[in-house]
């Protein structure tokens, strides 16, 4: 049975979609090659959005683009599509992270999960403003575990001493930062050297306060900049969350993007507002330290700070035009 082929149209809808996911520092390192004669949609990343000093191995590019798939899922499911994709990347072409087909019809189950999600893709963005502290039920992180295990990754919800431990791998890593310097920040901020209104990167708008106090180290976008930041009192308590995948290389990396998106979409539907933070990800010497001290297998791929917004969670973030990030061809 040939496979069914979707419309131009169709693809860019989907694609605008897509693009909606996180990345660092908002890079937004995605694109997509439509080839129309064999109804193939290829997600490739792109080099020119490399991050040497943060990302060397382009780990966390990786992991936007996987939370670009899920999006495209997401939105395949909401227009009653079924996309079947496989994760490609190797030696041979790294830049080719997965490829995607229509396909027949899957389970119902499995089509209206993500489907649900859907509202949340424009309403998701990346808060850097405090928190109440308002401890989130179990049940919800018993959700948010189940969205994370269904893209192949795990949810951790540590406490006590363990979140302290982190909180301190934080600032220990923002601390080097501030004194090392970071290329890619000074490259990805908008408002200082490049415009307010660009359609990538962290506007100076969604940068967020500093910290008042010691108790939560956020990214200080501002070092350099020659603007004023203001400063707020965050939460006592952050809550964090710890996604990790069982091995670490690029077809783990996009799934834990998958898994990470998913997680913020869900969060995102029950109005729970999300944060990532990903200073000790960037040296491998804290990423290690960050394992799960119990069972202590497994990679982390990302750190997540959730809670219930004061009112407003912040600006949201620019895309780039579709025709930007969408190549056609026959």
């Amino acid at each position: 049975m040939p496979m069914p082929h979707i419309s131009p149209p169709t693809v860019r809808g989907l694609v605008r979609d897509a693009a909606t996911a996180p990345s660092m520092h908002n890079a937004q390192p995605w694109r997509f090659v439509y080839h129309r004669n064999a109804g193939v949609l290829d997600l490739r990343s792109d080099a020119a959005r490399d991050m040497t000093y943060a990302d060397p191995d382009n780990r966390a590019q990786y992991l936007g683009c996987g939370a670009a798939l899920l999006n495209l899922r997401v939105a395949a499911a909401h227009n009653g599509l079924v996309m079947h994709t496989s994760l490609l990347p190797d030696a041979d072409d790294p830049r080719l992270v997965a490829r995607i087909r229509p396909g027949t019809a899957g389970t119902a189950a499995a089509t209206g999960a993500l489907a649900s999600l859907y509202p949340a893709l424009s309403r998701r963005h990346t808060s850097r403003l405090p928190f109440e502290d308002h401890p989130l039920p179990d049940e919800l992180k018993q959700l948010l575990a189940r969205e994370a295990e269904a893209e192949g990754a795990r949810l951790l919800f540590p406490g006590g001493w363990h979140v302290r431990f982190l909180l301190d791998l934080i600032a220990e890593a923002e601390t080097y930062a501030e004194h090392a310097g970071d290329p890619d920040e000074a490259r990805w901020l908008r408002g200082a050297t490049a415009p307010e209104a660009a359609d990538d990167g962290v506007p100076w708008s969604a940068v967020g306060p500093a910290s008042e106090d010691t108790a939560w180290h956020t990214r200080d976008f501002g070092r350099g900049a020659g603007r004023d930041r203001s400063a707020a009192r965050f939460e006592r308590r952050p809550q964090l969350a710890v996604l990790s995948t069982a091995d670490d290389d690029p077809p783990r990396w996009v799934v834990a993007g998958q898994a990470l998106e998913r997680v913020l979409l869900a969060a995102t539907t029950v109005h729970v507002a999300t944060g990532l933070t990903t200073q000790p990800l960037e040296r491998q010497s804290l990423r290690w330290l960050l394992r799960d001290p119990v069972r202590g297998g497994g990679a982390v791929q990302m750190l997540l700070r959730l809670g219930y917004g004061q009112g407003s969670t912040g600006a949201v973030t620019r895309r780039r035009p579709v025709d930007d990030i969408l190549d056609l061809e026959p």
